[in-house]
């Protein structure tokens, strides 16, 4: 099978040399050349277009930043005719009705498509443990699935499109929650003079210990939050995604609302690119106060 990856940010740099790896054939494109030029020294193929990379390819997976850059990379018009005969499939964060829409265009173009998205970082993804969410035909989802367990130790179907979508989405709001919730704990303790560790054996020893506590511990504790593997740049698209999408089912957004109003003024004082754990620099300033 021949695959193709169109987007080569952190995520989709990682999958792209984990397929290679795993004995895949691999093109590799984005929309920045210069990005995917290091995958050349892996052998991984770089084509110049993205309707070369789609000819070039079985399966073609879009890790693309969102869904207007998927739209505006499929459906330009070199690349849309060499969309016949592909299977799509679909790994990053987009809404689930972005996802239907982009399904019904894919399969007018006379392509297959399936939503993919995943759970995990960097290491997951060297390690092939990405968790992989897929939501679409089942027959389709079996013939992906090699591809899928290069990536993962147990992909799940889901159910129909959309419906991993929505549940990205879901856990995301997790990543987003459990940092600005332990955010803010951490910043009281710390203000109170409290032994970090003393705190943070209680709360290993209670029913609220997350294993994200420990992991982003030392990046608070020293205010460094280089080599991200998810920047905040990228939560913050996404919680943006979970306020319309939580809205329109009915769902209370006021606390994903505070994330994004803390958030900007993270960005705001140069920590877009930095790990997203640096929304803690935000929760613990008093809005107004200075960096």
């Amino acid at each position: 099978m021949q695959i193709s990856v169109l987007g080569t940010g952190l995520l989709g740099s990682e999958i792209a040399i984990r397929l290679k790896e795993q004995g895949f054939t691999v093109s590799a494109w984005n929309r920045t050349a210069g990005k995917a030029a290091p995958l050349a020294t892996v052998g991984i193929r770089l084509p110049d277009t993205a309707a070369a990379a789609l000819a070039d390819a079985d399966l073609v997976l879009l890790l693309l930043a969102d869904a207007p850059a998927i739209e505006a990379t499929l459906f330009a018009a070199d690349t849309e005719p060499a969309l016949a005969g592909r299977t799509i499939v679909q790994m990053g964060t987009i809404a689930p009705t972005e996802s239907q829409a982009l399904a019904a265009r894919v399969a007018d173009a006379g392509a297959a498509y399936l939503e993919a998205p995943v759970l995990g970082s960097l290491p997951e993804a060297r390690a092939g443990k990405l968790l992989v969410m897929a939501g679409g035909d089942a027959v389709l989802y079996r013939r992906c699935l090699p591809v899928f367990e290069a990536l993962s130790h147990e992909p799940r179907h889901i159910g129909v499109i959309g419906q991993a979508a929505a549940l990205k989405l879901a856990m995301n709001q997790l990543i987003a929650g459990l940092t600005a919730t332990f955010s803010l704990s951490l910043g009281l303790v710390r203000r109170a003079g409290l032994d970090v560790e003393q705190f943070m054996g209680v709360l290993r020893g209670s029913a609220l210990y997350a294993p994200t506590f420990d992991k982003k511990l030392d990046k608070y504790l020293q205010h460094d939050y280089a080599g991200a593997n998810f920047p905040l740049k990228h939560l913050l698209k996404d919680v943006r995604l979970m306020q319309g999408v939580m809205g329109e089912a009915g769902l209370d957004t006021g606390l994903l609302d505070a994330v994004v109003t803390a958030a900007d003024r993270a960005i705001e004082s140069g920590y877009g690119d930095a790990d997203y754990s640096a929304l803690y620099e935000a929760l613990t300033q008093a809005p107004g106060a200075g960096s």
